[in-house]
C-alpha cells in the first residue's frame, strides 16, 4: 500500500547509513494490491540502486545479505558477524533468531520451544527463546527486547491473536520478518510467513474419528455428545472447532447426535487460555445438569489435551456412565497415559519436530534470500491479507498405534508413558 511507502523509503535509508545492511529486506517488500504509484517505484528504485552501490563500497566480497535486520535494531555484534562472513550461507548461520512462545504451564509448548532452540543452534543460529507465562504484555516486552537485541528474524507463537500490534509494529519498522508460529497473528502487515499444522484437519481428524468409531453413517442409533472448545483468542481454535463441526453437524441436524446441554455454538464452549480447571469446571456442571439422572454421555468432543484433561477429570469425579469417546490434541504425557488406561480415546498427533524443522528451514531461506517454502497462499487472512503458509499434516494417535507414533519415532520413552 502506499501508506507503506515511507517505512520502506526509512529502510532504504538505513542502508545507506550503515553501509553493510541486507539489500534483500527492500526486494522483498511483501506485494500488495494496488502497488506503489509509478513516481514512488522509481524513487524507490534509484534509492535502491545507490544502497546497493554503497554497500559494494563498503564489503566488495562480502556477504551482507543478513545484516540489515540486526544492525537496524541495534546490534553491532550482529552486524559484524555478518560483515566478517564469508559468504551468504555464512552470513545467516551467525544470525540471531527470536522465538517467542505463550507458557511453559502447557507440555507442548516446553517441547515446540526445546525443538525449536535446538534445531536453530544445530543450523549455527544464535537463538533467544523466551516463554511469556501467558500474559500478554510479558510477551509483547519479550518481542520488543528480541528486536533492540539485535534479531534478525522472529519466530512467534502469540498469546493472544490480536493483541502483538505495537509489537509488530515495531518489527515492521525495523524490518524485521516474523513468522507466525503455529497460531496466526491477527490485524498486522509485519507478519511474512506462518507455519502451522492444517487446523482445519485436525479438528477433521477428530471428527471422522468419531464417525468411524460409531458408524455414524449406518447407525440407527441416538448418541450424546458435549464439545469444549479452545480459547476464543488464539485464531487456532475456530479452525479446530469448524474442522470437526462441519463433519458432525449433519448428524446433529439428523438427530443422530444429541448435544443434551444445547451448548453448540463457538461461544458457548470456548475455554479461556485452553484452561483444564476451566473445562474442568463446566464439564462439572454439565455432568450434573443434564447426566445425573444416569443418561450416558458417548461423546466428549475435546479440541486439544488441556482441555480433554479437565473433562477427563470431571468424568472420574462425577460420572458412572458408560465412558464416552474423548478426542483430544497434542498428545501429551498426561493425555497419552491415560489413553493407554482408557481415559480419552486419542489425540492428533502434530509432531513439533517436523514443524521446527520447517521453521529453521523458512529462518534460512529469508536470511539467504531465498524463495521461502510454503503450501497455502489462500486459507489464512489475518485481516490485513492472506499471510503466505506452511502446513503440516497431522495424524491421530490411539491406544492402537501410539507406540509406532510416539515411542518408535523417538518423541517419547516408554519410561516416560509408565
Amino acid at each position: 500500500m502506499l501508506k507503506n511507502f515511507g517505512k520502506n523509503v526509512k529502510k532504504v535509508t538505513t542502508i545507506f547509513r550503515r553501509h553493510s545492511v541486507n539489500v534483500s529486506i527492500v526486494t522483498n517488500i511483501p506485494k500488495r494490491k494496488g502497488g506503489f504509484s509509478r513516481m514512488k517505484k522509481k524513487l524507490l528504485s534509484v534509492l535502491m540502486t545507490g544502497a546497493l552501490a554503497a554497500s559494494m563500497f563498503v564489503g566488495c566480497g562480502t556477504s551482507t545479505e543478513t545484516t540489515d535486520t540486526g544492525a537496524a535494531a541495534g546490534s553491532s555484534e550482529t552486524a559484524t558477524e555478518s560483515t566478517d562472513a564469508g559468504s551468504t550461507t555464512t552470513a545467516a548461520t551467525g544470525a540471531k533468531v527470536g522465538v517467542a512462545m505463550p507458557t511453559k504451564d502447557l507440555q507442548r509448548w516446553n517441547q515446540d520451544g526445546s525443538n525449536m532452540q535446538s534445531e536453530l543452534e544445530a543450523a549455527g543460529y544464535e537463538v533467544d527463546l523466551q516463554y511469556a507465562s501467558n500474559d500478554v504484555q510479558t510477551q509483547i516486552s519479550q518481542i520488543e527486547n528480541m528486536i533492540n537485541s539485535g534479531c534478525n528474524v522472529l519466530v512467534v507463537a502469540a498469546i493472544e491473536a490480536s493483541s502483538l500490534g505495537e509489537a509488530m509494529d515495531m518489527a515492521a519498522e525495523q524490518g524485521i520478518p516474523v513468522i507466525a508460529y503455529d497460531r496466526l497473528i491477527m490485524n498486522t502487515d509485519a507478519v511474512s510467513y506462518y507455519a502451522t499444522f492444517d487446523n482445519y484437519q485436525v479438528g477433521q481428524v477428530q471428527g471422522q474419528y468419531i464417525i468411524d468409531q460409531l458408524k455414524l453413517d449406518s447407525t440407527t442409533d441416538t448418541f450424546t455428545m458435549e464439545i469444549t472448545a479452545g480459547d476464543p483468542g488464539d485464531n487456532n481454535a475456530n479452525f479446530f472447532y469448524s474442522g470437526a463441526m462441519d463433519l458432525l453437524q449433519p448428524y446433529i441436524d439428523a438427530g443422530t447426535i444429541e448435544v443434551k446441554s444445547g451448548q453448540t455454538e463457538f461461544s458457548d464452549v470456548a475455554t479461556a487460555q485452553w484452561a483444564t480447571e476451566t473445562a474442568q469446571s463446566r464439564m462439572e456442571n454439565i455432568l450434573s445438569s443434564y447426566y445425573a439422572d444416569g443418561t450416558d454421555l458417548d461423546i466428549c468432543l475435546c479440541s486439544n489435551d488441556s482441555t480433554a484433561l479437565g473433562v477427563e477429570n470431571a468424568l472420574a469425579a462425577n460420572y458412572n456412565g458408560e465412558y464416552p469417546i474423548v478426542t483430544g490434541q497434542d498428545c501429551d504425557i498426561e493425555n497419552v497415559k491415560n489413553m493407554i488406561a482408557g481415559k480419552q480415546s486419542m489425540s492428533v498427533f502434530k509432531d513439533t519436530r517436523t514443524l521446527a524443522s520447517q521453521v529453521v528451514k523458512m529462518v534460512g531461506q529469508i536470511l539467504n534470500n531465498e524463495t521461502v517454502d510454503v503450501n497455502d497462499t489462500e486459507t489464512y487472512d489475518n485481516g490485513n491479507g492472506v499471510v503466505p503458509s506452511y502446513l503440516c499434516d497431522p495424524v491421530f494417535a490411539d491406544v492402537n498405534n501410539y507406540k509406532e507414533l510416539l515411542i518408535d519415532s523417538g518423541y517419547y520413552t516408554e519410561d516416560q508413558l509408565k
